[in-house]
């Protein structure tokens, strides 16, 4: 069993920056491919940057070259650092944990970008 809990979210203005966390506890956090995804009001939930056990990492292309996603494994962590935030961005975003067949959500945490 893992558990995800996610902090750094809040209110910015645009072109702003705020760090997200995901924070893992149980075992053999290293091994999983954690994703950040998020919901805006209205909309489905879509994938924002997700990074495997090895370090590979994808980025949707709305965020490429302003948000990036790493990991400590020693400290059983995944931040998604966001920079130049945009009004569109706002969404509550959401840490996602997967090793096989196993999968896990934390509770999210709300990004408010103003205009």
């Amino acid at each position: 069993q893992v558990q995800l809990v996610e902090s750094g979210g809040g209110l910015v203005q645009a072109g702003g920056s705020l760090r997200l966390s995901c924070v893992a506890s149980g075992s053999s956090f290293g091994a999983y491919t954690i994703a950040w995804y998020r919901r805006a009001p209205g909309k489905q939930r879509d994938l924002v940057a997700s990074i495997t056990s090895g370090g590979s990492t994808n980025y949707a292309d709305s965020v490429k070259g302003r948000f990036t996603i790493s990991r400590d494994n020693d400290k059983n962590t995944v931040y998604l650092q966001t920079n130049s935030l945009k009004p569109e961005d706002t969404a509550a975003y959401y840490c996602n944990g997967r090793r096989g067949l196993f999968e896990y959500w934390g509770q999210g945490t709300q990004v408010t970008v103003s205009s």
